[in-house]
């Protein structure tokens, strides 16, 4: 395993920032590592790149323990951190042969870096000149460049408009078929198009740790489209039983959001019934990513 977590604890004073947390990535896993804020998914990460201990538990790299061998690990790892830190006086071209140095690797990987990470029209210039996303890219080149076997990046993102979204996002992937990249977002989207999996923490703890595409078929509240031959207000609905809001759509439609473990099809029809109305149409829909982030952060929230 590229990552091996166990019964890891975090304490800053009598606060657990994470507790008892147990997961491990393989090589070649793109891993979603999601959590509201305040969750615990900075301090996991920065314990994995040695940059505060752990409490309790063991975290390894590489095979190698995070209390032991952190210069090791340093060398095997790439970090892009939440809150990029940049030497902001220093041209980009000098910032990373800077980090070549620290990483004893050769300056002749910088061109090539530059132009992966899509920096060569801004290359001339100092960091402190460069707009946030372009800060970001100079941060995932420095991460990317002494060719590390695993990639923590968190918010690897951040402030990128479409266009740069698209090509950062391809990098990953292309990286991701030959390392382990571990990567926080809050963007649902990108962990779809991005993860194999996706670890979900709340309140310290592990919630979810799955597929990325089995994560949707996690039991909880259901969704529904409903069409019916007449008009209902808002508030008539919403006394449906087991029904926990409604959302119009157009018309006669509406969505219905279920409370958790209820099939509320039944109750619809009856209350139609009740109102010498008819059904046109139900069907239930796919729950969607952000849902079941919502629900089970929601549980421990």
């Amino acid at each position: 395993m590229s990552i091996e977590v166990q019964n890891i604890t975090k304490k800053y004073g009598e606060q657990r920032a994470l507790n008892d947390v147990s997961f491990s990535l393989k090589s070649g896993e793109i891993v979603g590592f999601l959590g509201p804020n305040g969750a615990g998914k900075s301090t996991m990460m920065k314990i994995l790149t040695c940059y505060i201990p752990q409490t309790e538990g063991i975290a390894k790299v590489c095979g190698l323990d995070v209390t032991e061998d952190s210069i090791e690990i340093r060398k095997k790892v790439g970090y892009l951190p939440e809150h990029n830190p940049l030497y902001l006086d220093m041209y980009v071209k000098e910032y990373l042969a800077f980090m070549a140095g620290i990483h004893k690797t050769s300056k002749t990987a910088i061109p090539d870096i530059i132009e992966k990470v899509g920096l060569t029209k801004e290359s001339h210039k100092k960091l402190g000149q460069l707009s946030k996303g372009y800060r970001q890219r100079a941060g995932l080149a420095a991460a990317l460049l002494h060719d590390p076997e695993v990639l923590i990046l968190d918010e690897p993102t951040t402030g990128l408009d479409p266009n740069q979204l698209a090509e950062i996002r391809g990098l990953i992937k292309e990286v991701g078929a030959s390392k382990t990249v571990m990567l926080s977002t809050h963007i649902m989207q990108e962990v779809e198009i991005l993860c194999d999996r996706v670890i979900i923490i709340n309140n310290g703890e592990i919630v979810a740790d799955r597929p990325t595409s089995d994560l949707k078929n996690v039991q909880g509240a259901k969704t529904f489209l409903v069409e019916f031959d007449k008009e209902f207000s808002k508030s008539e609905l919403k006394k449906i039983a087991g029904v926990k809001d409604v959302k119009h759509i157009s018309d006669n439609k509406w969505e219905f959001f279920a409370l958790p473990g209820q099939d509320i099809r039944t109750d619809v029809f009856n209350f139609a019934v009740s109102k010498k109305a008819a059904v046109l149409g139900i069907q239930q829909q796919e729950q969607k990513l952000e849902q079941v982030f919502q629900e089970l952060t929601e549980k421990k929230g």
